[in-house]
């Protein structure tokens, strides 16, 4: 199911800031529901359910949100397909700071798992993944690690535009070609970060900020020290979702362009996805970054149809249908 884009959409920075700019759609469908954290936070999910017993679970990618148009594409394509959904919200992106002095970062996996046992409890009997950029390497943390129990459920998952390899990814976006990124979202953390040492007075310098031009500066003065990481390297590090995709045991699609402005050579992990049966890995000339943009009467993106293809493919109840 190759991806073929019309000219004027055969640019990385188009597909990646037109979507987020211009695409929009009803999410009138959803419904909010907030779950309790052991830790004593909140996790605030967007619920679509059509009485199917198979759903679609979906991460957003950083500083986005569960009604994000990428989102909410994924999530109208798979109940079209007979498949209820989910997507959750990272800590402090529903609109709402959530209880603690730390919201999210890139290597958190407790919070999915916690979603993905929700829909266990519901009754789901088949569960799949998405994961969009950062979304996508928590989903691949998730699936890969040797310490967290995966419920039988879960049959698939599919990934898009992930830094699998967060450093390179980090120092490749601090160049000067890609500011407009990186600036559109120290602005977001900057407003974020200041709520909060409001919230706990003393404990957040805010005035760090001043210096912060890239995400290394972020993540050493912030994200590591915030969430018990000695620096940056250590966070990058410990983070990075390529080192745990020999772990995973399920069938797992990466999606990435060739022109994702987001994405360094270490995030195209050809040699490990080789080595994994389980592992697949997709490479288009175009898409940009959570682009992968068509034109159609249903306004359906060429993202959603390949997810929904390989979930349908691995679907146990799409075999009595």
């Amino acid at each position: 199911m190759q991806y073929s884009p019309p000219w004027w959409l055969k640019n990385g920075h188009i597909q990646s800031i037109y979507p987020s700019l211009f695409r929009q759609l009803d999410d009138s469908f959803l419904e909010r529901i907030r779950l309790a954290t052991p830790d004593d936070d909140f996790l605030d999910i967007d619920v679509g359910k059509q009485g199917n017993d198979r759903v679609v679970i979906v991460s957003h990618g950083l500083e986005g949100n569960s009604r994000r148009p990428y989102c909410l594409g994924m999530m109208k394509a798979a109940l079209n397909h007979s498949w209820d959904v989910v997507a959750w919200n990272f800590r402090s992106c529903s609109g709402e700071p959530n209880n603690k002095l730390a919201s999210y970062h890139s290597g958190q996996t407790q919070d999915l798992a916690q979603v993905v046992n929700w829909a266990v409890e519901q009754g789901y009997r088949e569960i799949s993944l998405v994961g969009f950029s950062i979304g996508g390497n928590k989903t691949l943390l998730y699936l890969g690690s040797d310490s967290i129990v995966k419920p039988r459920q879960i049959i698939g998952a599919v990934v898009f535009s992930v830094p699998v390899d967060l450093r390179s990814s980090a120092y490749h976006l601090a160049k000067a070609k890609n500011k407009v990124y990186m600036k559109n979202f120290l602005v977001s953390f900057k407003e974020k970060l200041g709520i909060k040492s409001k919230l706990y007075p003393g404990q957040i310098d805010i005035d760090l900020f001043k210096s912060v031009k890239n995400f290394l500066h972020l993540d050493e003065l912030f994200t590591a020290p915030m969430n018990g990481f000695s620096s940056a390297e250590e966070y990058w590090r410990e983070s990075s979702s390529r080192f745990k995709l020999p772990g995973i045991s399920v069938p797992t699609l990466l999606v990435s362009a060739q022109d994702d402005p987001f994405l360094t050579p270490e995030c195209f992990p050809r040699d490990i996805v080789a080595a994994n049966s389980y592992l697949s890995l997709e490479t288009p000339k175009y898409g940009g970054h959570v682009g992968f943009m068509s034109v159609n009467k249903e306004n359906r993106y060429w993202s959603e149809s390949r997810a929904l293809a390989f979930f349908n493919k691995h679907s146990r109840a799409a075999e009595k249908r």
